[in-house]
């Protein structure tokens, strides 16, 4: 039976992935900060709950010696949103420092601390970024910590893909789209169930030769 990890899993996004996961058969170690949520309602024996803030380090290698199995699926979907500031002027960067912290640092440190087992599962790493961290098509600007945040996940993820392409370990930027979530707000276009499914579609068909890439959910190619 395969197994994944996937954090920030106790709503929205998170969610939508373990309860899928689930149905194909995975054993899920998912992770959440505060509290369980939606998790405690899915009741299945091969779901494993590990209260982890991916910004802290020993709380993150005491999950992998709890997972303490090969893993096929690492998923970093754990992320916050800044405060949305209307202008350079009044960015707060306490709080931006916390989502460069969560958004970019944290994906790596897990990745760091997961990454015997991922090399022993032959595993897949995927990152859950957004087009919002693309420079290319960066046009109305603002959400500065969160663009620069997914930006930095970007190039974190593209500069490790060679190493780990080595190891045999595959990685995957993804964009979920824009998604009804609480984060996405209730005018997003995308339900969690539709982006998931295209984001499962997209997991299927990784492979070490297409290590790397920065796709949507629906699998096109996006401009760094």
């Amino acid at each position: 039976m395969p197994v994944a990890v996937v954090t920030g899993a106790n709503r929205g996004l998170g969610f939508e992935m373990v309860r899928q996961l689930l149905q194909r058969d995975f054993t899920v170690h998912a992770t959440y900060r505060t509290s369980p949520g939606h998790l405690s309602t899915l009741g299945d024996e091969r779901l494993h709950l590990h209260q982890v803030d991916v910004r802290d380090g020993q709380a993150i290698d005491e999950m992998m010696d709890a997972v303490s199995a090969p893993i096929d699926l690492l998923i970093n979907n754990a992320g916050i949103a800044d405060g949305r500031w209307p202008s350079v002027e009044v960015i707060d960067f306490e709080v931006a420092r916390t989502v460069l912290e969560v958004n970019a640092l944290a994906p790596v440190r897990v990745t760091q601390a997961a990454l015997p087992l991922l090399v022993e599962g032959g595993g897949t790493v995927v990152m859950i970024t957004s087009l919002m961290g693309s420079i290319g098509d960066c046009m109305s600007g603002k959400s500065y910590a969160y663009r620069a945040s997914k930006t930095a996940l970007n190039m974190f993820t593209v500069a490790m893909k060679n190493e780990l392409r080595e190891r045999g370990v595959s990685v995957l930027l993804i964009h979920p789209g824009w998604v009804e979530t609480d984060m996405g707000g209730p005018n997003a276009p995308i339900q969690a169930e539709e982006s998931v499914n295209g984001i499962m579609d997209r997991i299927q068909e990784q492979t070490l030769k297409l290590t790397g890439r920065f796709v949507d959910y629906a699998g096109l190619a996006l401009p760094w």
